[in-house]
Order: C-alpha cells, then sequence, then structure tokens
C-alpha cells in the first residue's frame, strides 16, 4: 500500500459493519491424495465434481455452482495432517438449506460408516461434526429460522450448545422422498 492509500484510509471515518450480503465463497483445502479426498466429498457427501487438473487439483460444488470447495495437492501430495495443537484451519462449515437435507447427509455418513467427532444443538441451528480424511475439521449444519432463533428477555441473541437428538434427525424425511 503507498503512503498516499494509507493516509486516504487513516482518513476515513470508523469502519461501518460488513455488507451484510458478503458470503464465504468457496475454500480450498490441501490434500495429500486427490482421489481419496473426491471419495469422500463427492461419493459420501454428495458434491459435484466441476473441474478436475489431473492429481494436483480438483473443485466441487453443490448445484453447479464453479467451486464451493478447492482441492490440492500444490504443497501436500502423500503428506500428514498437521499436528494437533497447531495453527491452521480448524473445520470448514457446509450449510444445508433445510433439516430434510442435513438429515440426508446424517445417512450418507452412517452408510459410509464415517464416525461423528461430535452433533450438537446450538439453538441457532443444529450441527454435525467429523473429519475429513486429511483430518480436516467438517461441520454439516443447517440454521433454524430466524424467528426460532432463542433470544433473552431483552432480545439478545442466547445461542447455547447441547447435545443433538440423532435418531430424531434420522427420522426426518429425505428431501426427495414425499410425505406419507
Amino acid at each position: 500500500m503507498d503512503m498516499q492509500t494509507k493516509t486516504a484510509a487513516a482518513e476515513q471515518p470508523a469502519a461501518a459493519p460488513i455488507d451484510p450480503g458478503v458470503r464465504i465463497g468457496h475454500v480450498h483445502l490441501k490434500v495429500a491424495d486427490l482421489d481419496r479426498a473426491l471419495a469422500f466429498y463427492c461419493d459420501v457427501l454428495g458434491f459435484q465434481l466441476m473441474q478436475r487438473m489431473g492429481a494436483q487439483a480438483a473443485f466441487i460444488s453443490a448445484g453447479g455452482y464453479h467451486h464451493h470447495i478447492g482441492l490440492n495437492t500444490w504443497e501436500s501430495s502423500g503428506g500428514s495432517p498437521p499436528p494437533p495443537g497447531t495453527t491452521g484451519l480448524y473445520h470448514l462449515a457446509v450449510l444445508y438449506p433445510t433439516r430434510a437435507a442435513l438429515a440426508d447427509a446424517l445417512r450418507r455418513l452412517v452408510a459410509a460408516d464415517i464416525p461423528l467427532d461430535g452433533a450438537s444443538d446450538h439453538g441457532v441451528s443444529e450441527a454435525l461434526y467429523l473429519r475429513d480424511p486429511d483430518e480436516n475439521g467438517v461441520e454439516l449444519y443447517w440454521d433454524r429460522p430466524r424467528e426460532q432463533w432463542p433470544r433473552t428477555t431483552d432480545g439478545k441473541l442466547s445461542m447455547f450448545t447441547r447435545r443433538l437428538d440423532l435418531m430424531g434427525l434420522l427420522a426426518e424425511k429425505a428431501p426427495h422422498q414425499q410425505p406419507g
């Protein structure tokens, strides 16, 4: 940044909140084995392969977007996960549109014998926590409608962490199933 840019930035009033329309567009993960990572993210979780660059990189998405997750071996081919307690990605979070869609994700994990690290009801959302084949943390969750979020008597958000009823979640109809 040049001095003129720094001066102009310093003269700006206090920072306003970020535009509420901003979203995290995608995440790139270093993986040791691209085929193994694709088997997890595409075959188990159901993401769609959008583009592959040999054995070095792949771009996957939900719904045909160019990519929600980039997987690459550029600096990590054959590597091992970083030791616990070091800096880095804690987890990536995949937001499902409905509770039924999250239930479908849980059924996929059960069918693939993928263990959960945890499952929580946070009041505002319900979440499943697990690890991908490279030990990256993965959160699969859905948000409750805002009008259902827990609030204090003065209207402030009151999130919590409670055990998620996995059997209740599994009882949720799959998004493609008809009520019956």
